[in-house]
Order: structure tokens, then sequence, then C-alpha cells
């Protein structure tokens, strides 16, 4: 049986060509009907991949085809698919599963969608013994990298940066008053970091009152109005501005009698309009914290930085997971001697103080006495299954 990988990828693919191969709901028949075993497709908005195992490789175009939205409008403009084969296809998915392929190095929301997309396989039967044994190491590789590297350290979006700031500025932000000004997709997906680090008192202010007051809803806030929301700057600890105007609102002129009566109160802004929302010579007012989408996207450059600086510590682990893992697969005869020579090789690396080896052996002593204990009680849950129910 053949393992491999065919996909499109943010790494040399435009969004718009992503967006015509994304897969439909019949795809993974599909799929089996073009000589696949068995089948995954992980459709994400930067990547669309199919992982099967075959008894024969299934040529490009055919997976292309089973993948394409409307085949006949886009077969004479067929991207450049790439395909990867036996261990090559272990690794690639590992590095996918974690975070170290995403467009964002690091990034957890690729493993829940890794997940999904096995469940789904499993649950159209799509997914068979091949993909739950790699799917299953998939999982424990990306908890083994987040585990034992800084791979996921650090803010690295605009507003997670802006969140992490305020959090170190307000130590508790439960307590804290916030308005929301602008109720666009990026004023909300600030809010909703605020509130995942437990904020909870949020005003919203926005020129279109039906969207304020929904997105009040949506975050348990209250809705405030527009021509009002400047006299609220007396009240709230957090303002954030994500607004579509021509002109800055927030300036040293309108906010200077506001702070007069703030005495030992800061107040921290976060400004991620394009163009700004507050004048620059606001953050030299005392008491006034302000970060503009300039200053978060410094920040956010600094953590990637941090982050990429850890792949060469992922990329060990991964290597010898995808060794131990291919032996057991292939069940070479000398997969005892090539396996722990792999992972004590990880070891003069760095990895190897991570305790790979004794991971894997501890793995394999426990399935292989859950396989004697169903053996003797007469049960017929397969090997795999037991491995699965202790695998991390």
């Amino acid at each position: 049986m053949n393992l491999f990988c065919v996909g499109l990828s943010h790494h040399r693919t435009r969004v718009e060509e992503l967006e015509q191969f994304a897969g439909h709901p019949e795809t993974l028949d599909s799929l089996r009907q073009a000589g696949c075993a068995e089948a995954l497709l992980l459709s994400t908005c930067n990547r669309v991949e199919v992982y099967a195992a075959a008894e024969a490789l299934v040529p490009i175009p055919q997976v292309a085809r089973c993948l394409a939205c409307d085949f006949e409008r886009t077969a004479e403009t067929t991207p450049d698919f790439y395909c990867y084969e036996a261990t090559d296809c272990v690794q690639h998915l590992f590095r996918v599963a974690a975070g170290i392929d995403s467009m964002v190095v690091g990034e957890t929301e690729i493993l829940g969608q890794v997940k999904k997309a096995y469940e789904s396989a499993r649950a159209s039967a799509a997914a068979g013994p091949y993909l739950h044994r790699l799917l299953q190491r998939a999982f424990r590789v990306a908890k083994q990298v987040r585990t034992h590297t800084h791979i996921t350290r650090g803010s690295v979006s605009i507003g997670s940066v802006a969140v992490h700031l305020a959090s170190k500025v307000f130590m508790d932000l439960a307590e804290r008053e916030i308005l929301i000004l602008g109720a666009g997709e990026t004023g909300e997906r600030t809010v909703r970091a605020l509130i995942s680090r437990g904020a909870r008192n949020v005003r919203v202010s926005n020129r279109s009152p039906a969207r304020a007051t929904e997105l009040a809803e949506l975050v348990g806030g209250v809705a405030v109005p527009f021509n009002q929301w400047l006299q609220y700057c007396a009240e709230v600890d957090i303002l954030v501005t994500a607004t579509a105007c021509d002109a800055p609102l927030l300036n040293p002129e309108n906010l200077a009698p506001i702070l007069r009566d703030r005495v030992d109160r800061p107040l921290f802004i976060i400004d991620i309009a394009v163009p700004r929302d507050v004048h620059p010579e606001v953050n030299q007012l005392e008491g006034v914290f302000l970060y503009d989408i300039d200053s978060l996207r410094s920040v956010a450059e600094q953590s990637l930085v941090l982050r990429r600086q850890q792949i060469a510590s992922a990329e060990a682990i991964i290597s010898a997971h995808v060794s131990e893992f291919w032996a057991r697969l292939s069940g070479g005869a000398s997969r005892e001697q090539s396996c722990p020579g792999a992972l004590k090789r990880s070891a003069t690396s760095g990895a190897g103080k991570l305790g790979l080896w004794s991971a894997a052996e501890r793995f394999v002593a426990e399935a292989a006495s859950l396989r004697a204990r169903s053996l003797e009680d007469g049960k017929k849950r397969s090997f795999l299954e037991h491995a699965e129910a202790i695998s991390p």
C-alpha cells in the first residue's frame, strides 16, 4: 500500500486557485472511485490537500479532477499541484499538523482543522487503518512539538498582540471597562480575543446602530450611540478603535479634557484602523498607552522571528518520529535497530533531551499489554484500536 499526498498551499498558489480546487461533498467518494483505498481531504483557507493510501499512486490530474468544484471551467488553468510519497508524505503531514508549514509559523488552528478533516473521513468510512495510524501519530507529533519547543510562543496576529499588551498593562481584564469603536471584522476579532482573556464589561459603538447592537449581543456587551462614544472615554480603561474614517477621531485636543478627571487611571488605546483613528500625538499625553497598527505589527514580527528560531528543534522531533513511524508501518526486520538509532541521533542535536525514545517505548509496551489482555478476554478489537486508546 502506498501513502501519498497531493495538494496546493499558500506557498505557491493564489487564493482564487485554492477556492477552485477546495473540494466538494462528493470529493472523498470520487477519490475512492479513482483508486484510493483510503482518503482524507484537508481544505482550509491556506491549503487544499488529499492524503491517501492506494495500491498504486493516483495521477495528479485525477486527484485535481476530484477536487475541482467545476472541472470543465478550471481544466485549462490547473495550478501546480505538489505530490509527496511515502516518508515525504509522512513528514509533510507532521510538519503541517505541528504548524511549521503554516503561513504563520506555529499557529495552532491548523491542528484542529486536521482533526476535523480526519473525523470527516472516518465518518464517511474513507479513512482506514493506514490513515488512522498516520493521523494518530501526527496528533502526537504536534503535541510534542508544542510541548517541547517554543514554536507557539508569542502573539503573532494584530488582535492577539493587542490583547497581550493590554493584559500586561492591566493584570486582570475582568474588572476593566472596554469600549470598541467600530464593529467590523477587525474590531470583532479583537473584542473576542479580549473576552477570551477574561474581559466582561464591553461597550460597542458603531455608525450603524444595528451592527453595534448585533456585536454587543454576540459578546454580551452594551451598544452605545456613536455620537456619544467620546464621553465614554472618561469611564473606560481600554479603547479599541477600528473604524473606516478618513481622518483621526481622537486627538490631544478632544482627549485632554477627559483625562483631567482620570486621576491615576491609565487609558490603554488600541488603534487598529487604517487610516489611523487616533492621532499619534495622543501617546504624549500622561497616562495614555497608544498602540497603532505599525507598533502592533512590529511586536508580532518579533514573535515570528522567535518562532522561526524554533523550527530546527521541531524538525528534529519530526524527523525522529517519521523514521520510527515508517519502520513500524513497513514492518521491516531491521526496525528495532534503525528506530532507536534515529531517536538517539536526535538526542545529539538537542531533540533527544525531550525523551522521544522513552515515550515510544512506553507506547509500544502499553499497546502490547493491551493487545495481550484483549486476546485473553476473547475480544476482537484490533491492535490499532488499542493503540489509539493509549495514544496521547
